[in-house]
């Protein structure tokens, strides 16, 4: 990998988050970089779940928390006054670590998004449709199939119709909580996959506790511990190379 990073499409900067009184994140900067991948690494409880979901405002729904410091989508503070939450959330996607889909047809699932942003035309709506579920490698497994319940497909499908879902609305950035969490490893191997596509076309941050996922799929390697930072850098940094000896500690399995 060159040394020269790309442009950066999220940045936080001294980012606190408080569920109440209690401190889960402590000064974390991290920045995002456009078109690759950034995994979030570390042991249960260190706050990385907590981390993305501040970056399209998840936590908002969960009364008592606070954000301080910033968090910058393309230079712009999505904490801002005046910022449309409901926009944030289109341009910034998130697939959740359970599928779950809509308790409706495959087909419903991925037109619902569009239809709630505007888009009426029937045709536009079936050619999204379709664009989307190629775009999650999915269109070949379920065009036959359209109108059975989303329920009907395995837990993998399900996972991939749900970044299908995402995907529909065009977003410019994909979060990935534990996508990987609750599939069976053939299945985790084609969420894999496409998120290696995926990044041609999306700035992806990728929550992982399975480290070889996060060697195998990411540009980029956050290691927190406890709230903090522990280490930020190329990949291959990272499990190669590390500076701290807690992240060596770490990805050797010494604890965690």
């Amino acid at each position: 990998m060159s040394s020269e990073r790309p442009p950066i499409k999220f940045r936080t900067e001294d980012l606190d988050f408080y569920y109440g009184p209690t401190r889960a994140l402590k000064n974390v900067t991290i920045d995002c970089y456009d078109k690759k991948v950034t995994a979030i690494i570390g042991p249960s409880g260190c706050g990385k779940s907590t981390f993305i979901r501040t970056l399209n405002r998840m936590n908002d729904v969960i009364a008592g928390t606070r954000v301080e410091g910033r968090i910058l989508l393309d230079g712009q503070d999505v904490y801002a006054p005046d910022v449309d939450v409901v926009e944030l959330r289109r341009r910034v996607g998130m697939v959740f670590q359970k599928p779950n889909p809509f308790p409706k047809s495959i087909y419903d699932n991925i037109a619902y998004g569009l239809r709630i942003n505007g888009m009426r035309d029937k045709k536009a709506v079936e050619a999204t449709v379709e664009k989307s579920l190629r775009g999650a490698a999915l269109w070949d497994e379920v065009m036959d199939r359209l109108d059975e319940n989303a329920f009907a497909l395995s837990g993998g499908q399900q996972q991939r119709l749900c970044i299908a879902r995402a995907l529909a609305v065009e977003p410019e950035v994909i979060l990935f909580d534990e996508p990987c969490s609750a599939i069976d490893p053939i299945a985790t191997a084609k969420v894999e996959d496409l998120i290696e596509h995926l990044k041609t076309s999306y700035t992806v941050v990728i929550v992982t506790h399975n480290m070889q996922q996060a060697a195998r799929v990411s540009d980029y390697t956050a290691f927190m511990m406890l709230g903090e930072l522990v280490e930020f850098d190329a990949t291959e940094k990272i499990f190669t190379n590390p500076a701290n000896k807690l992240t060596e500690d770490y990805i050797t399995g010494r604890f965690g």
